[in-house]
């Protein structure tokens, strides 16, 4: 059973940092995508970023690029997710997710973990 367990949510002000990390099992960690979707207040679920851990290609959306940076331990079967200068924006419920078909958006995730709070006040 593949099991995505999300930790490192919190409450920060803006311009601070927080660390997300998302402990996978129960599939070869090794072969699939992971990477982290959030889902603000009244809006849809958005892709953040992403890994492919076979090749190792990382993906950003456009609002993170240069704030946030995607990672993983193998030998933890662990993904990160380091954030950095935060914005009131970035407020969300983080979700780990996996993809076997190597995506990156909300309707190409294939199995999803519970979530974290992140609140940047401003």
């Amino acid at each position: 059973e593949v099991q995505l367990v999300e930790s490192g949510g919190g409450l920060v002000q803006a311009g601070e940092s927080l660390r997300l990390s998302c402990a996978a099992s129960g599939f070869s960690f090794g072969e699939y995508t992971l990477g982290w979707i959030r889902q603000a207040p009244g809006k849809g679920r958005e892709g953040v970023s992403c890994i492919s851990t076979p090749s190792g290609r990382k993906y950003y959306t456009d609002s993170v690029k240069g704030r946030f940076t995607i990672s993983r331990d193998n030998a933890k079967n662990t993904v990160y997710l380091r954030m950095n200068s935060l914005k009131a924006e970035d407020t969300a419920d983080y979700y780990c997710a996996l993809s076997y078909g190597d995506s990156c958006v909300s309707s190409g995730m294939d199995n999803w973990g519970k979530g974290t709070l992140v609140t940047v006040s401003s």
